[in-house]
């Protein structure tokens, strides 16, 4: 059976009676990766009667890459290539993989592998705006406009450490500040863009996620940073970078009454003016390539290897892209 429509998916997996000669083969992009995954995971849920607990998804997912970045595919099989990641599914090279809760106010939003608030967030959202451009297009221009108009989120982030958690403690740590970036990946994210992937410091079954947190800094900065993860090293040796394993985030962003970031094209200082949000306005989350507006803090959470996908486990990506645009 083939299904195009991926709004049908978890309705499909609900019904089918799932049985070892069952395949199930994603051809797509990031995004349909995890709407996939997240049907396996809620399918699984119902299986074992446990609504508030996630459980293992026995049915492993193959995926033939055919987005535009293809992470979680390269992450998997080491290069963008259907033929290779065919060969995975019809030898059978299965891998577990971590993935993440993501919810808000008690209620699930999605299962994903990666998440970025700040600036990841604000330019899917201004590529969302120009989807009459070409693809490669698009994410350049966004990616030029949102560095023009660099400004830092005022957010609270708290996390749980991989360690302590793995010793049975739960001991949050707390900081609050200006942030232009944060990242939450429980694989490394493999591209031909970062071939030492986006969280280099993470692997696919680890138990873990990487935190990446930038901190303010200047757009020249920044701008060394982001170039960094194109060559091997590097990425992380700025002042205004932290990295953490850990098991949990929570991040909570300020919300002040005045004007948005559209309202004005005046730049100001950038390096100290955070955005300003209106009460009640939403925030924009880059969650596996795909935009999710929520309004209040966001909890992410790990669960390892709750999904098993087709591949192994890879070092690096096959590099052979760049971006001419930083």
């Amino acid at each position: 059976m083939i299904e195009t429509d991926l709004s049908k998916c978890l309705p499909v997996l609900t019904l089918v009676f799932f049985h070892l000669s069952i395949r199930v083969v994603c051809v797509g992009g990031d995004g349909s990766v995890a709407e996939l995954c997240h049907a396996l995971v809620l399918r699984a849920q119902l299986d074992a009667d446990s609504p508030e607990k996630p459980v293992r998804a026995t049915l492993p997912l193959g995926i033939i890459p055919a987005g535009s970045t293809d992470v979680v595919s390269c992450s998997v099989h080491g290069v963008r290539d259907p033929v290779t990641a065919a060969l995975h599914i019809v030898l059978g090279h299965l891998q577990q993989v971590d993935m993440c809760s993501f919810s808000s106010h008690g209620q699930l939003v999605c299962f994903g592998f990666s998440a970025m608030f700040g600036f990841g967030g604000r330019s899917l959202a201004r590529a969302e705006k120009t989807r009459w451009m070409p693809s490669s297009r698009r994410r350049e221009y966004a990616l030029v406009k949102t560095l023009a108009r660099l400004r830092p989120e005022d957010c609270q982030l708290s996390f749980l450490s991989a360690r302590k958690s793995n010793k049975g403690e739960e001991s949050w740590v707390t900081n609050q500040g200006l942030y232009l970036s944060i990242s939450i990946m429980s694989i490394p994210c493999l591209s031909p863009h970062a071939p030492q992937g986006l969280a280099p410091n993470t692997s696919l079954a680890n138990g873990s996620a990487a935190l990446i947190a930038v901190g303010n800094t200047s757009r020249s900065e920044f701008i060394k940073h982001l170039k960094r993860y194109s060559s091997s090293t590097g990425q992380f040796n700025f002042s205004f970078v932290e990295t953490h394993a850990v098991s949990a985030v929570k991040i909570r962003p300020y919300s002040l009454i005045g004007c948005s970031e559209d309202e004005s094209e005046e730049e100001g200082d950038l390096k100290t003016t955070p955005f300003i949000h209106a009460e009640g306005t939403t925030f924009p989350w880059n969650i596996d390539g795909e935009l999710v507006e929520i309004a209040n803090e966001v909890l992410i959470r790990v669960h390892p290897r709750l999904i098993t996908l087709y591949g192994e486990e890879v070092e690096e990506a096959e590099s052979s892209v760049s971006c001419s645009c930083i």
